[in-house]
């Protein structure tokens, strides 16, 4: 079997003196896509947070590549080919469309994705591309971010509550694009509060409960009960 993309290691995370993340393990393989799953303050978006380089943890905690990146920077971890999609989308205000989609691609790596191929895959993003990113509907935004992010051209996509607050048909164009996104080979983790959305396009799940793994597995392999006790500790 082939090691792992990315490992997470008895993995903690605090904000001070709160601890959020209490000894995860988790792995995700070359070209595979991972769901995280669990309600509001399960831990889902500081184990992104973590993964990208936003809270620095010990460097064993985090291996890419088989190389030990935990207490690198975010900018260090990007430019490794990990890019995060953040909850809130955080876009520029001041740029455009175009221009937030640009800075994405600062960090250098080469790969398939360009402005045009964003375009191709989000041709509302063309139309506006002139427009001020806030300007924009939210599932717009949403799709701005995801652009941003792939201008990376990195090898593992991190997308951080990506259908919060959209309306389902925005959700339902987003995820309609996936497919698109990781056809070549892309690895992604995607943190979904939607549990049925997230084990329909995830091949393995991971399911937080106050900041602990409660359940791991098979996205088709465990019962909507045993889910349901994992996802609210009941």
């Amino acid at each position: 079997m082939a090691d792992p993309l990315l490992t997470l290691t008895r993995l903690d995370a605090h904000y001070n003196d709160f601890q959020a993340l209490f000894g995860i393990d988790f792995d995700i393989a070359e070209g595979e896509v991972v769901a995280i799953i669990g309600s509001n303050g399960a831990g889902k978006s500081t184990l992104m947070r973590s993964i990208s380089g936003l809270i620095t943890n010990g460097a064993s905690q985090i291996s890419y590549r088989g190389e030990q990146i935990g207490a690198l920077r975010a900018d260090q971890i990007a430019e490794k080919g990990i890019a995060l999609v953040p909850e809130g989308r955080q876009l520029f205000p001041s740029l455009s469309v175009e221009e937030n989609l640009l800075i994405g691609g600062q960090i250098g790596r080469s790969g398939p994705w360009s402005l045009a191929k964003i375009f191709e895959l989000f041709p509302v993003l063309q139309e506006r591309r002139d427009q001020a990113s806030t300007s924009l509907s939210g599932g717009q935004q949403q799709m701005v971010a995801i652009g941003r992010a792939l201008m990376a051209n990195p090898d593992l996509l991190l997308l951080d509550e990506v259908s919060l607050g959209l309306a389902p048909v925005i959700i339902k164009s987003i995820y309609d694009a996936l497919p698109q996104i990781v056809g070549g080979g892309m690895s992604a983790v995607i943190v979904e509060q939607d549990i049925s959305k997230a084990l329909s396009v995830s091949s393995r799940f991971y399911c937080l409960q106050e900041g602990r793994v409660s359940l791991e597995g098979e996205s088709g392999s465990q019962t909507r009960e045993a889910i349901s006790r994992a996802y609210f500790g009941v």
